[in-house]
């Protein structure tokens, strides 16, 4: 056998062998399965959802996605823990709902270990800081330049993020305090109004997300001056680095993750697993998620829960630092 047709092989045992599993576990219960998403269709984590589900259908189970909008996604987040642990309700949900979620609100509606169990990441994006017509071009191009403009400028010192609380929000306090700078949060409900207002240049800066910046790369209005990701984004090549302008601590990027309820069966998680996996092969997912902006990315159960608590840890001195709260 040549190592085309070894590949080959593999591939469609795999494929078979979960969709036997797929096919076989619904028979059983006789349910459709559930892909629980706390934000409103069309956005980059119901889509997520959707071509997860679309992939696991051409292996012969049916998942429909259920948005349970509301609370930043907090309402589906408390939901999984009481739907059956057989695998039919899964929820998917970005890293931030785990890991500075329970920094920021004083009572959450769950509990970050115990209410879930982790199967694997399938998506990530990036975050990125862009400025808008609002900040002269012929005076910043680079974060050095806008830093230096807006001690120039203190009036304007400003930025906007897509929700108060956010991963965005608090990378622009860690900008803040890293220059010593006075920079003032405009939190919007969401990316799609605060990208709005700063391609009308209604508001001078803005910490997203890559997938926030991709429709508007070509189109000129808005410069990207950083991204907070190990190494720069494909999507952007041309844009460095915190890390490589001077901030090593500026970096995140947000994994969106699948999760069973808890007490799930560990052979249970285990077969999921294998189906996010591949899943995440899956032609048309990736042309999806690269129109998006989004990196596929899977890993193991465990280590999924290892990268959780560790991102969990170290937004912990962030948020205090910070000194922001929510109470509900």
């Amino acid at each position: 056998m040549n190592d085309v047709s070894r590949r080959d092989f593999v591939s469609i045992s795999l494929g078979t062998a979960l969709a036997g599993w797929l096919g076989s576990s619904q028979a059983q219960t006789g349910q459709t399965g559930k892909l629980l998403v706390g934000y409103p269709a069309g956005g980059s984590l119901d889509v997520t959802a959707r071509q997860l589900a679309e992939a696991w259908r051409k292996g012969g189970r049916i998942y429909i996605v259920e948005n349970r909008v509301g609370a930043g996604g907090r309402i589906a987040n408390s939901h999984l823990k009481r739907e059956r642990a057989d695998g039919n309700t899964l929820l998917v949900t970005h890293s931030s709902a785990l890991t500075i979620y329970p920094h920021v609100y004083r009572q959450l509606m769950y509990d970050v270990v115990a209410d879930f169990a982790p199967i694997s990441p399938l998506a990530s994006a990036t975050l990125a800081f862009a400025v808008s017509s609002a900040i002269p071009a012929d005076r910043v191009k680079t974060l050095d330049d806008y830093i230096r403009w807006v001690r120039a400028n203190p009036e304007a010192a400003s930025y906007a993020s897509p929700a108060a609380g956010s991963s965005a929000h608090l990378l622009g306090f860690q900008l803040s305090q890293a220059h010593s700078l006075n920079l003032q949060h405009v939190a919007y409900r969401g990316s799609a109004p605060a990208m709005q207002d700063l391609l009308g240049g209604q508001v001078p800066a803005y910490f997203g997300q890559v997938p926030d910046f991709i429709p508007y790369l070509q189109k000129g209005g808005i410069r990207i001056l950083g991204v907070a990701g190990e190494r720069r984004s494909r999507f952007m090549p041309g844009v460095p680095t915190f890390a490589e302008q001077g901030l090593p601590s500026m970096r995140h990027i947000e994994t969106y993750g699948v999760f069973a309820p808890p007490s799930t069966p560990d052979s249970t998680i285990k077969k999921l697993q294998d189906a996010v996996l591949e899943a995440s092969a899956d032609a048309q997912l990736r042309s999806a998620f690269d129109q998006l902006g989004l990196e596929v990315v899977t890993s193991t159960p465990s280590q999924y829960a290892v990268a959780l608590r560790q991102e969990r840890d170290s937004w912990a001195p962030v948020v205090r630092a910070s000194g922001y709260h929510l109470e509900d």
